[in-house]
């Protein structure tokens, strides 16, 4: 039985004659390691055994003695299973050696390096692996090589993106044939993410093993996107960033006109015709996934398009609606948002490329739409603390019923629910009335029919389908009474529905599951994240993660109680953060009242052109913008619609709703616009006029000298709906300065000398007047 033992394992042995001594180097590590023999014991019997046969002790006889020793060994000691865990570890280290050298070559393509990093991959896992030092070297030359090539993502993904890992990846990845390309950051991120939570090499948390997804996705690398600018001559398009402002915004028509025009190559063609083929008829997203999308400190967040599929018909039809998705998409690269972002963050001479994630959306289909149970984005850090209560640690959900795209834009009159992640039930309305008012009334689906995504009316979706899950989503509103049915097979047709997500959040593990991703995620990253997510059918489908830029706050602001009423401009009790902006030389003021009665959709964009031009005028000086409803909001009723480009030069940005109710909810929080403003550094005040806690000086912005025919004349028409207001010329010299404290709730906006260092001058310090900073200073 010995010899058959030993016979089985030199067979085995030999198919890898090449294999040999690494195999016995090996076989003598482990046999040393469980004290079967040492070294100078081996060495021993291999003498004795020469003399025996009376042979010459040269040392091709002791060698040959020796690996016959180790063999027997091996064979009477090692379990079958062990044995072939040593074999298959001699055949990593012999693999890992040509990956190795391979990944870190220059000169390797893409395909040598996908080759050997499956020939790895195809030996069987096992329980053995390759030292962490080897392993470590291989995955970051991966990383570095298909994924990013920023430090701080790679210092962090290579404790959790294994070599299998990248193998997985890659085997649905569409590498170019003729260019070098990245994956980019947002699906960098989503697979950092999604690796931490459930790690490939490590035990995972049963909890988020049976819980967490992420979508069927596809990537494209960056290589794509230079090729198709390489075969149309499209090249010439990364000199427009280094043009001014205004030829951005005008040379852009021109660049999504040829981007419509060029075309991909007959290869490239077959490689998507195969992607959709495995696809199959289930709608899709188009993500962009650029080079410095999703970066430590800098997100982009919004700034480069994504496009909803709902991928039905032939193959050829979805492949032409394929294309033309791709095309928008690759286009965005060069929109004027996302430059003069570059601009504002110093990148601008980076050589952006833009990768492509290519998701099935999550969700079913009910009729002709398709959308999930809900969606939306969370934090591991929730600075809209509007109660005591509330621990900032926990973290917050912004959630939606459907598409999730309501709850990253600034989506007019309608609302998600927002969840402090440490108390999931509480909520800032209090009434039956408020509650209804500030919930969510309208839904992003995508229609399969029309192939288009739309907006319907809750009411009218929910009456129209079937769906099993509402029991989770709705609340009843009988009389004056809302609350959430009790148990599955209530009617729900007995009263109003209405959205609150109160048995998600109670009769779910939903928000504990949400709490524990977020401190995963944010213990591993070191920092603050965001995560964008679906949830259906009892699962949580991973989107989108990136670190969470936050405001550098002060840990306090004191603000007076006793200012003068005259030199007020506006107090709040809205604020979302401790800070101060101080020295504030104009006010550019769009009037609410003004602004609701201009008759025509072309009236409200006028004023929005306004506005960017003054933002462009105001440049390097330090200015506040007013005006009404939501800043940015695609409803153009409720606020001025702009993007980062028209305001990203303002200090202050100040929201003013007259005739809201107490305690209107500060959704802004959390969408893609907010982000853009807390990486500019500006600061956002909420005003309430007819609040009766707060206080507005609606004379001084509407009675003050208005410069607007003197900086902008071709807007003159425009001087009752904006307002530009010199603040030292009108207030003997004084400034605007601003003071927000998040602990207290309290904001004022009041006139005083320049302050330059962000403390009161020297006048000013006595009595209660001195405002004082407590903790960091500005």
């Amino acid at each position: 039985m010995d010899n058959l033992q030993i016979y089985r394992l030199f067979r085995r042995m030999n198919q890898y004659p090449n294999l040999l001594g690494l195999m016995r180097s090996i076989f003598m590590d482990v046999l040393s390691q469980r004290g079967l023999v040492t070294r100078d014991q081996l060495y021993a019997q291999a003498l004795e055994e020469i003399q025996k046969d009376n042979l010459p002790a040269t040392e091709s006889n002791r060698q040959e003695y020796i690996e016959a020793l180790i063999d027997i060994h091996v064979a009477k000691n090692l379990s079958p299973g062990d044995i072939e865990n040593y074999i298959n570890l001699a055949r990593k280290r012999d693999n890992a050696q040509t990956l190795s050298m391979l990944v870190n070559r220059d000169q390797a393509s893409s395909e040598e390096i996908v080759r050997a990093l499956r020939e790895f991959c195809d030996i069987p896992k096992g329980e053995v692996y390759i030292t962490r030092e080897e392993a470590e070297g291989i995955r970051v030359a991966l990383i570095s090589r298909f994924i990013s090539n920023q430090l701080p993502f790679i210092s962090l993904a290579k404790n959790y993106i294994t070599i299998r890992d990248a193998d997985g990846i890659l085997q649905n990845t569409l590498l170019s044939r003729r260019r070098p390309g990245k994956l980019g950051g947002k699906a960098a991120g989503m697979i950092l993410a999604h690796k931490i939570l459930l790690p490939t090499l490590e035990q995972k948390d049963p909890d988020l093993e049976g819980l967490v997804r992420i979508p069927d996705t596809w990537h494209l690398n960056s290589g794509v996107f230079s090729e198709f600018l390489d075969r149309n001559n499209l090249y010439l398009f990364h000199t427009y960033k280094y043009k001014d402002r205004e030829n951005i915004e005008k040379g852009f028509l021109r660049i999504e006109e040829q981007f419509k025009f060029a075309t991909f190559s007959p290869e490239v063609l077959d490689d998507f015709r195969k992607i959709l083929g495995e696809i199959g008829e289930h709608p899709i997203i188009v993500r962009s996934s650029s080079m410095l999308e999703d970066n430590f400190g800098l997100a982009f967040s919004g700034k480069y398009l994504s496009v909803f599929l709902t991928n039905q018909g032939d193959l050829e039809t979805r492949l032409s609606n394929f294309i033309v998705g791709l095309k928008k998409v690759f286009a965005s690269t060069f929109g004027p948002d996302p430059i003069l972002y570059r601009r504002d963050h110093g990148l601008l001479d980076y050589d952006e490329r833009m990768a492509m994630v290519v998701q099935k959306v999550v969700g079913r289909r009910f009729g002709d739409y398709f959308f999930p149970f809900a969606a939306g984005v969370m934090f591991s850090r929730n600075v809209y603390t509007w109660n005591p209560k509330i621990q900032k640690e926990a973290g917050l959900v912004r959630l939606v019923f459907g598409l999730g795209t309501r709850a990253v834009d600034r989506v007019g009159s309608d609302y998600p629910r927002m969840v402090p992640l440490s108390h999931p039930q509480l909520r800032p309305e209090v009434t039956a009335d408020q509650i209804r008012k500030y919930s969510q009334k309208l839904v992003d689906v995508l229609n399969l029919k029309t192939g288009a995504q739309e907006t319907i009316d809750f009411r009218t979706l929910s009456a129209s389908i079937d769906h099993p899950d509402l029991f989770y989503a709705v609340s009843i509103q009988d009389h004056d009474h809302l609350a959430a049915p009790l148990f599955k097979t209530q009617d729900l047709d007995r009263g109003e529905r209405c959205l609150t997500f109160e048995n998600l959040l109670a009769k779910t593990p939903f928000a504990s599951l949400a709490r524990k991703i977020l401190s995963r995620v944010e213990a591993a990253y070191g920092r603050p994240v965001d995560i964008e997510f679906a949830w259906d059918q009892d699962r949580f489908y991973l989107l989108q993660c990136r670190s969470l830029s936050l405001r550098k706050e002060h840990q306090k602001v004191v603000v007076p109680d006793d200012m003068p009423r005259d030199r007020i401009l506006f107090t709040t009790q809205s604020g979302l953060s401790s800070c101060l902006v101080s020295d504030l030389e104009y006010i550019v003021y769009v009037n609410p009242r003004t602004y609701d009665t201009l008759p025509t959709y072309e009236a409200k964009m006028k004023i929005a052109s306004v506005v960017n031009l003054l933002n462009k005028q105001f440049e390097g000086r330090r200015y506040a913008l007013m005006g009404p409803g939501r800043w940015g909001s695609n409803d153009i009723n409720l606020g001025v619609r702009v993007t980062y480009s028209n305001i990203n030069k303002t200090k202050l940005l100040v929201e003013i709703a007259f005739a809201r109710a107490e305690g209107t909810p500060e959704v802004s929080y959390g969408t893609h616009f907010f982000q853009d403003l807390v990486e500019a550094d500006i600061t956002v005040a909420s005003l309430f006029p007819d609040d009766p806690a707060a206080f507005f000086n609606e004379e001084f912005v509407v009675g003050s000298e208005n410069l607007l025919e003197a900086i902008a004349p071709e807007f003159k028409e425009c001087e009752e709906v904006v307002r530009v207001i010199n603040v030292p010329a009108v207030r003997d010299g004084d400034f605007l300065h601003v003071y927000m404290d998040a602990s207290s709730r309290k904001g004022l906006a009041f006139f005083g000398p320049r302050q330059e260092d962000g403390h009161a001058p020297e006048g000013e310090q006595n009595g209660k007047e001195h405002l004082r900073i407590e903790g960091d200073h500005p």
